[in-house]
C-alpha cells in the first residue's frame, strides 16, 4: 500500500502548517458557510486544511491524524443503496448510527449571501459489529450538510459533506490543534486527496451559529 507520506494540505505547491500558537478551532458556522458551501460550490476555501476522504472507507482509528483530538473530512456521500438517498455509512469493523436530533445552523453574518441556505448537523455514534447488534463506541461525529430551507421543506444541496471526528471521554491536557506534520509520518495506509482549492478571504464577524432542532432523519 502506498505511504502515507503523499497525505498532505497543499496549496499553491506546497503543504500548508499553521505556524505556532494558531489552532484550527471553527465554529459549526464557520465549518457550514466558510468551508462547506464554498467546497459544494467550487469556490475558493479560506484555507486548504481540510483533506478530502470517504470517512467510511475506514475505522475512526484509521483514519489520519489520530493523534489529535479532534479531525476533520470532507467526504463525498455514498449512497447505500443504488436508487435510494440514503448514505453509506457502514466500515469494515463497524457503521456509524445517528443519535439524537438534527441541529439547524443559520449565518449571523450579513456579508455572506446565504438565499435560503443553511446548515444540518447530525450526530453519529460509532458501533462496532453488525447492525443492529453492534456495541457502543466513544467515537463521535459530527456530519454537517448543506441544505436549502424553506418553510415548508428542507432539500440537500451538492454531493459533500464536512466530518467533524473525535472522542468522547478522553481528557486532553493540551490546547486542541492539527498538527499537519503528523500525517506525514503515518504509514501504511491508503492515500487521500487534499483539497484543491486556494485561499480567499473570509467573514471576520463570525459568531457563534444559531441553532434550531429539526426532525431527524434515519
Amino acid at each position: 500500500m502506498t505511504s502515507m507520506s503523499k497525505f498532505n494540505f497543499v496549496r499553491d505547491g506546497t503543504a500548508t502548517r499553521l505556524p505556532p500558537g494558531f489552532r484550527f478551532q471553527p465554529t459549526d458556522e464557520e465549518l457550514v458557510f466558510q468551508y462547506l458551501k464554498s467546497k459544494v460550490f467550487s469556490c475558493p476555501l479560506p484555507a486548504s486544511i481540510i483533506p478530502e476522504i470517504n470517512v467510511c472507507k475506514y475505522d475512526p482509528w484509521d483514519l489520519p491524524g489520530h493523534c489529535e483530538p479532534e479531525r476533520y473530512f470532507f467526504s463525498y456521500k455514498e449512497a447505500k443503496y443504488r436508487n435510494g438517498n440514503r448514505m453509506n455509512r457502514t466500515t469494515n469493523s463497524g457503521y456509524w448510527k445517528a443519535t439524537g436530533s438534527d441541529k439547524r445552523i443559520s449565518s449571523s453574518s450579513r456579508s455572506i449571501n446565504v438565499n435560503g441556505i443553511a446548515g444540518i448537523r447530525k450526530t453519529l455514534v460509532f458501533y462496532e459489529g453488525k447492525s443492529p447488534n453492534g456495541s457502543r463506541t466513544d467515537w463521535v461525529m459530527h456530519e454537517y450538510h448543506l441544505v436549502n430551507s424553506t418553510q415548508n421543506s428542507i432539500t440537500q444541496i451538492g454531493d459533500w459533506v464536512l466530518c467533524r471526528m473525535f472522542k468522547k471521554n478522553v481528557e486532553v491536557d493540551q490546547p486542541r490543534f492539527f498538527d499537519f506534520t503528523m500525517v506525514h509520518k503515518k504509514t501504511n495506509q491508503s492515500p487521500v486527496s487534499s483539497s484543491t482549492s486556494s485561499s480567499c478571504s473570509s467573514s471576520n464577524s463570525i459568531t457563534e451559529a444559531s441553532s434550531s432542532m429539526v426532525a431527524h432523519e434515519d
